[in-house]
């Protein structure tokens, strides 16, 4: 059986002790084995504090920038590999696998291209320099500057090569090396990904780290100057930030965690109108697209009164369609959750919610860690505290303003409103924008709109409250995470010289 090893210190390592098994979620097949047992992930972030950082710093912008290219171009050359891994280890189907690897790529080139524009540079001017006084050689002027530790990144198991590239692309380019650390159950992914970009050397020694298994002791090695970026549950996430030395030293924390994500149609949209017909293609591919395992999957999808039954009845006609199976197989529109304990959870989750399930059944036989989609009609109050983090939608009928309703879910990554009423459109965007990172305004004349569950490295990806406070990509917004911000104040000509 493969062996996934980690990348640390400038050299493949293999853990000890107790294994964890790598399975097909569609057939339950073992495919790898890895441990993370004995290795030393202190070294390995003291050889990447010492050796990637000062490497990469002393690069401008634009060369980074030619790195992520390069990196870029090393998954673009594998891309059919990794799309029969994803849908291997992933339980992705083909069209899944795609846009995981796909986003990869076009975030590595987005950020490239950043880098290119910022050009020659090694740190940011921030801003128009300031005259401090009645004199106009009293100068002062804000810089941002790649900080000195290490950025580690800890990844969920639904994008295993979107994941790690949103993260580590904007790291490397502020200037920071990065410690990525997949999700184990679907790890395959980023470990031939990282393991090509090792073989073609593309980075600098120390610039790239992989740890593959369970991160113990990892958290505790973290200090002052590092970056802490995690993706997963609220709960762990918690935990995370509670570590003694994350509040003692001010360790830099990111959060992506629980989004509770709503679509509202609005009340004046038609039956049959192609704005309704947007609104029902983005619901039910938010619910089976990756089979619901999208941290921006819509959740809570609100309708008028008057709208709720033509809506329900049309949402199970086109999730009828759907077919559920292994990925493996063409026609299969939707694959299975990725582990055992992810199906368990999806089921309990189905149960808290309450309601009626007007559509999906359980399975309870058969190989593989399948959940058909479920459509739930008037659950309980939960709606609005758990996620159900699978194919798993519930409808909500609303009379008068939907936006009190929604925004009882306490902060969301992404919510999205299908209406065309312009005072409509101002009064709820304004009303639920201080609970999200992200408004997608759906609008049938938009050519290709990806739609609400696609994350563009142009725009932030993060939320308040339960989404996890925090904030990634934005274009060159995403570099702040990694840098510190400086005042310089002295005297105009020195400072001007410094900052060209």
């Amino acid at each position: 059986m493969l062996e996934l090893r980690s990348y640390l210190a400038g050299r493949w390592v293999a853990g000890a002790a107790a294994h964890q098994t790598l399975l097909n979620p569609a057939t339950e097949e073992p495919l790898a084995k890895c441990a993370s047992e004995g290795l030393d992930l202190a070294g390995a972030l003291d050889h990447a504090r010492r050796s990637g950082g000062p490497a990469l710093r002393a690069l401008s912008f634009a060369e980074r920038g030619a790195l992520l290219k390069a990196m870029a171009d090393s998954l673009q050359a594998q891309r059919d590999e990794l799309l029969e891994l994803g849908i291997a280890n992933g339980g992705n189907t083909r069209s899944d696998a795609k846009f995981d690897v796909d986003g990869a790529i076009a975030t590595l080139l987005a950020y490239a291209e950043i880098g290119a524009s910022l050009g020659a540079r090694k740190f940011l001017v921030d801003g128009e320099g300031l005259q401090l006084g009645r004199s106009a050689r009293f100068h002062g002027q804000h810089i941002a500057v790649a900080r000195a530790g290490v950025a580690v990144h800890i990844n969920a198991f639904n994008f295993p090569a979107w994941g790690f590239a949103e993260k580590a692309a904007v790291a490397l380019l502020a200037g920071m090396p990065v410690l990525t650390k997949p999700a184990t159950s679907s790890a395959m992914v980023a470990f031939r990904a990282v393991e090509r970009m090792m073989q073609q050397k593309i980075l600098p020694n120390g610039a790239l780290s992989l740890l593959i298994g369970t991160p113990r002791g990892l958290v505790p090695l973290l200090g002052g100057q590092d970056v802490l970026a995690f993706t997963g549950s609220g709960a762990t996430g918690a935990e995370l930030r509670a570590a003694r030395n994350v509040i003692e030293q001010s360790v830099r924390v990111n959060v992506e965690a629980d989004s509770l994500n709503a679509a509202i149609l609005g009340p004046e949209v038609e039956a049959r109108s192609d704005m309704y017909e947007l609104f029902l293609k983005d619901v039910v591919r938010d619910m089976t697209q990756k089979a619901g395992q999208k941290c921006t999957a819509i959740r809570r999808v609100f309708v008028p009164q008057a709208a709720a039954a033509s809506v329900m009845d049309d949402l199970v006609e086109l999730l009828g369609a759907v077919k559920v199976g292994n990925p493996a197989e063409e026609d299969v529109r939707m694959g299975p959750l990725a582990s055992a304990e992810q199906r368990a959870d999806v089921l309990r989750g189905i149960a808290e919610l309450g309601g009626r399930r007007v559509f999906g059944a359980e399975r309870k036989t058969g190989k593989g860690f399948f959940v058909d989609p479920a459509l739930i009609e008037g659950p309980g109050d939960l709606v609005h505290q758990r996620e159900v983090f699978g194919p798993v939608a519930s409808l909500l009928a609303y009379d008068g303003d939907p936006a009190s309703i929604v925004v009882r879910g306490n902060g969301g990554l992404v919510a999205s409103i299908y209406a065309e009423d312009p005072q409509f459109i101002d009064q709820t965007v304004l009303a639920i924008a201080p609970w999200h990172g992200r408004i997608f305004l759906g609008h049938p004349k938009i050519e290709l709109s990806p739609g609400p569950g696609t994350v563009l490295p142009q725009l932030v990806h993060g939320g308040p409250g339960r989404a996890g406070g925090g904030e990634e990509l934005g274009g060159p917004r995403g570099l702040a995470l990694y840098m510190q911000r400086v005042a310089l104040e002295g005297a105009r000509p020195v400072i001007q010289k410094l900052v060209g």
